[in-house]
């Protein structure tokens, strides 16, 4: 059977939103147990995959001292996830990039090694997590592991001026691994919510 070894994979950390939920604040550089969020995100992904990077917009100095490559989105605009993605997949140097949003810093250390084996048990091109809630399942397509191939098809689906994730990612083989942690992918879009985190 076919592997993804770790060091095909290259880490994103997105933390380049508009924070609007937050009162818009830069989400990534919100306190969470003595550390900023999005720095808590990259030291929880480091382990998993063999190089990291992070995809900002603002307050780039900051995000630099986090000691992993930052870059901007190269669309114009906050385009949302898809634009982080993007940038992401344009400076990878690996086969294969996996993704996770900077307000979710408790999510599973398996995380990686889990969606990898989904994909190469599937030859899939993009294995997203999925949670069960309340007997549902419901996919969390920013924790997403997909090939660095695939940035001409993205780019293409953009152009048309689409944004939704779900949409650009059917028109590829996927595949969805189910998690069952589902307080695993809690995240913090409101000062309230970061606030439970901390708990």
């Amino acid at each position: 059977m076919n592997t993804i070894a770790r060091e095909d994979i290259t880490g994103l950390v997105l933390a380049g939103g508009r924070g609007s939920r937050m009162g818009g604040v830069d989400k990534g550089l919100q306190n969470h147990r003595g550390m900023p969020l999005a720095l808590h995100a990259l030291l929880r992904l480091q382990p998993q995959v063999g190089t990291s990077m992070l995809s900002a917009n603002r307050n780039l100095s900051a995000y630099e001292a986090m000691g992993a490559p930052v870059w901007p989105d190269s669309v114009e605009g906050y385009a949302g996830p898809l634009a982080g993605l993007l940038t992401g997949l344009e400076h990878a140097e690996t086969p294969w990039l996996v993704t996770v949003p900077c307000d979710t810093p408790d999510f599973p250390i398996d995380l990686v090694e889990r969606l990898a084996a989904a994909a190469a048990a599937q030859d899939a091109e993009i294995a997203m997590a999925a949670t069960l809630e309340d007997g549902q399942r419901r996919a969390q397509p920013v924790f997403c592991l997909l090939r660095t191939e695939l940035v001409e098809s993205l780019v293409a689906f953009l152009h048309t001026g689409e944004r939704k994730f779900g949409l650009w990612a059917g028109q590829h083989r996927k595949t969805e691994v189910v998690f069952d942690d589902a307080a695993a992918f809690f995240n913090a879009n409101t000062p309230q919510e970061l606030q439970q985190l901390q708990r």
